[in-house]
């Protein structure tokens, strides 16, 4: 028997048909981006956070080869791109899922011109990437502080104490 695709890979979106599909989303249009490696507490905190504050939700993942280049492990990421983009798809708080290959998101940024740009409470907001552009076109720029104190890092860090 075949089975539907089920209905989230519809928001995976390339960078090629973002402007086209992000015309289809309400605004305002929050923009958000990061590795999302193993998806934790923290991490849906967070991006259920910047969900509300708009009426859709963009996150651009970095690629593999751009994670690599963050200097996280030499086994990072673990969850390679395409599954990482499925796994925030099926998010109900996510709207639409791209990614980069650049080590910032900021030409994407340029292109999706986000009514909303938010990063975690680590980023301070003159250091988010678009910011001064989001701003200056009368946007609004957020980093949202963390309620949960856990990582990616922290998780892998247990996993390998275990074995």
């Amino acid at each position: 028997m075949d089975y539907p695709q089920p209905d989230f890979e519809r928001k995976i979106c390339p960078p090629d048909q973002l402007a086209r599909r992000m015309a289809e989303l309400p605004r305002p249009l929050v923009f958000t981006n990061g590795c999302f490696d193993i998806l934790h507490r923290g991490h849906v905190t967070y991006l259920g956070q910047a969900r509300a504050l708009g009426a859709s939700l963009v996150v651009a993942l970095n690629t593999d080869a751009s994670v690599k280049r963050q200097g996280k492990g030499d086994d990072r990421p673990i969850n390679v791109m395409e599954n990482r983009a499925a796994v925030m798809a099926a998010l109900g708080c996510v709207d639409l899922v791209t990614w980069f290959d650049e080590d910032t998101p900021h030409a994407l940024i340029l292109a999706c011109r986000p009514d909303v740009l938010v990063k975690g409470g680590d980023w301070a907001i003159e250091r988010i990437v678009g910011s001064r552009e989001v701003l200056e076109w009368g946007g609004q720029v957020h980093s949202i502080p963390f309620l949960h104190q856990t990582s990616t890092t922290q998780t892998l860090q247990r996993i390998r104490q275990l074995g």
